[in-house]
């Protein structure tokens, strides 16, 4: 089994990758920190990346953008861990993964956000916690403490 703590670019100090240190060290499993490039970040990087004889960017080179932003937000808090970088749908490819690992847990980041907020924009972590059988672990980002 593993833990796996998904994180997105704006966490540099994530309380999902420390949450899942916490479990990894107390049920020792192993902990992939994981990063999803979404489908419009995919498409615009693509775009960004057409060199001069009309090519693309390759699907392993954008995983591989993935995971190190993983990677930059792992190494700040997490001593051992595997990074990993997935395209799609965020809270699709995080519960796909944690399936495909078998995740124990699923740790994810949270903020605060208002009725009409989630209704416009959707949660990640919303959508992770009803689309998993797997047990979450969400963490509230600072300043969202309530």
């Amino acid at each position: 089994m593993t833990i796996v703590a998904a994180v997105d670019r704006d966490e540099r100090d994530s309380k999902a990758v420390k949450q899942g240190i916490a479990l990894a060290e107390a049920f020792d499993e192993p902990l992939h920190v994981v990063h999803v490039i979404s489908q419009s970040e995919f498409r615009e990087i693509e775009q960004s990346s057409v060199d001069r004889s009309g090519k693309t960017v390759p699907m392993d080179e954008i995983r591989e953008r993935a995971r190190e932003e993983a990677e930059k937000v792992a190494a700040e808090t997490a001593e051992a861990y595997e990074a990993k970088g997935l395209v799609g749908d965020p809270a699709d490819e995080i519960i796909d993964y944690a399936d495909r690992v078998e995740a124990r847990y699923i740790c994810v980041g949270g903020r605060r956000r208002s009725v009409v907020g989630k209704a416009l924009f959707g949660s990640v972590t919303q959508d992770v916690l009803l689309g998993t059988e797997r047990p979450v672990v969400t963490t509230m980002r600072d300043g969202d403490d309530a």
